[in-house]
């Protein structure tokens, strides 16, 4: 049923001109696409339009908040944790950003499991609108779906979608929008068109019988039971292998092992952080494998601490990031083009260990981002609640901003 269903919600999507792809039904594709994800990722990470990147089903985080940990070298014994990745470092030294979120592994260990398994995603793309009075960025493209699922087959689950209000994401964007009049309505330039997004919400949508209910759903986390999930190693090594190898990452960005290509190092990287991520919200793994998971990603070779990080709902946590990259826009207005750089972060809970979001956030402005500075959030997919729990879940009247 869910595919069916949020090939539902995407089809009655408040119609707009020239769509870009729809956050449902990327979602559709991309849970059934996960399905497969323990041979292989279906997002390609290569993928570079726009700055635009595949939209994971789900996500895992709560309000982040903690004492900060220290930035910076310390001195330690020479038995700490391992060193940075991709490098060595002097015997008897670490870098606590990375300790940061190895700890934040740690807490990951300690979350409970219950009857019923629900998440609270958010996803956005940033477009920057050409006022007369200043440009200014929007996020548009803004969904928030839940989802729930019982622990075992027969409990049931249920989806639901909404569509969130365009809005400026910073105080200075803000600011111009006032300046422009405060439109409702904006006119945005996407690939190969464009498209306009409102200041208006939608109620929450589903199908079926009983508002998504599906009554003889549940015990299906993309495409694995429960007790299987519970049966994955929980080493950090085993489960980069598993999930994590040059072969996979290869799949992940179409590359047959028949065609003899390998993804270069900055590829891996994008495709490794989005697969934990893919992972680690896709389904409710097992704690001890989900801190696995976060510190086989922080051993990876071009995965990097890049300390506390801010998401696109405000919540501070420790983040991991890939390396800049650069992308060209070369179609467009002539002041859109030229190039930009970013990269990709993802970004835990300090004080639980939960994953936050994934953003592509700009590093180096340039192109149509010429206007934005540094930590600009071009798009997101961020979480904003998920957990276990005894009585089945509701989706959230109130609206996350």
């Amino acid at each position: 049923m869910k595919h069916d269903v949020m090939e539902a919600l995407a089809a009655a999507r408040p119609a707009q001109l020239d769509p870009p792809a729809d956050p449902a039904a990327a979602r559709a594709r991309r849970e059934r696409d996960l399905g497969r994800a323990f041979r292989a990722d279906a997002a390609p990470a290569g993928e570079r339009t726009r700055g635009r990147r595949p939209v994971i089903w789900a996500l895992t985080g709560v309000v982040a908040a903690g004492a900060a940990a220290a930035v910076g070298i310390a001195t330690i014994g020479s038995s700490g944790s391992p060193d940075s990745p991709g490098g060595s470092r002097p015997s008897g030294t670490i870098d606590l950003n990375k300790q940061a979120v190895l700890a934040a592994a740690t807490k990951a260990e300690l979350a409970p499991i219950g009857r019923y398994w629900y998440t609270d995603q958010l996803d956005g793309q940033s477009y920057i609108v050409q006022a007369k009075t200043g440009a200014y960025a929007i996020v548009g493209a803004q969904s928030e779906s839940f989802s729930w699922h019982g622990a075992k087959s027969g409990m049931g689950e249920g989806y639901y979608l909404r569509d969130l209000p365009a809005r400026p994401p910073t105080p200075r964007d803000a600011a111009l929008w006032r300046k422009a009049g405060s439109p409702s309505s904006f006119r945005v330039r996407t690939d190969g068109g464009s498209t306009t997004y409102t200041t208006k919400v939608t109620k929450w949508r589903s199908d079926g019988p009983e508002a998504g209910i599906d009554a003889r759903g549940g015990g299906d986390f993309l495409g694995k039971s429960a007790e299987e999930l519970r049966k994955l190693p929980t080493d950090p090594s085993a489960l980069a292998r598993l999930f994590l190898s040059d072969a996979e990452m290869g799949k992940s960005l179409g590359m047959s092992p028949a065609s003899g290509r390998k993804p270069s190092a900055e590829q891996a990287a994008d495709a490794k952080i989005w697969r934990v991520a893919s992972l680690l919200g896709g389904s409710p793994m097992p704690p001890k494998v989900r801190a696995g998971l976060m510190r086989a990603l922080a051993a990876q070779p071009g995965v990097q601490a890049i300390g506390h990080v801010t998401d696109p709902l405000g919540r501070r946590g420790v983040a991991l990031a890939s390396a800049e990259r650069t992308t060209a826009t070369t179609d467009g207005p002539k002041g859109d083009r030229g190039a930009y750089r970013s990269r990709d972060v993802i970004v835990f809970d300090e004080r639980t260990g939960a994953l936050l979001s994934v953003q592509d956030t700009l590093t180096r402005p340039g192109g149509e981002y010429a206007g934005m500075k540094p930590g600009f959030i071009i798009n997101y997919s961020a979480t904003r609640s998920t957990n276990w729990t005894d009585t089945k879940p509701k989706p959230p009247a109130k609206l996350p901003f």
